[in-house]
C-alpha cells in the first residue's frame, strides 16, 4: 500500500530512514548524488516513489519529493524539487523521466 504523508519533512524523515540516505541534486540534465560526487543522467536510475505537497496559502510551495535509486552507480536517495510555476531550466530527457509515475504493486 502507497504511504501517505502530511509534510515534506515526514516524508523525507521517512525515507531517510528506509534506506534512502544519499542526497541527491537535480542539474540540467541529470541528478548528482552529492555523497558520491556522481552524476545520475535519466536512463541510470528509477524513481521509486514520489510525493507532492502544494502549499495551503501559497501556490509557490508546490515541491515533490522523489524516492531514487540506481543500481548502477549503488545510489539510494531523495530529491526534494519544485514543481509548477517555480520548476524550470531542466532537459526534455529530465522533464520526461521525473514525469514518470511509477507504479508499484504490493
Amino acid at each position: 500500500m502507497p504511504r501517505s504523508y502530511d509534510t515534506l519533512s515526514e516524508a523525507v524523515n521517512d525515507l531517510q530512514a528506509r534506506g534512502y540516505a544519499d542526497e541527491l541534486t537535480l542539474h540540467e540534465n541529470c541528478v548528482v548524488c552529492n555523497g558520491a560526487n556522481t552524476s545520475l543522467h535519466p536512463d541510470d536510475f528509477v524513481i521509486d516513489e514520489f510525493h507532492r505537497f502544494e502549499g495551503e496559502s501559497n501556490p509557490s510551495d508546490e515541491s515533490v519529493v522523489y524516492a531514487i535509486s540506481s543500481e548502477k552507480h549503488k545510489v539510494k536517495g531523495v530529491l526534494v524539487n519544485a514543481f509548477g510555476p517555480t520548476a524550470s531550466g531542466l532537459t526534455q530527457a529530465m522533464v520526461a523521466k521525473l514525469a514518470t509515475h511509477p507504479v508499484k504493486l504490493t
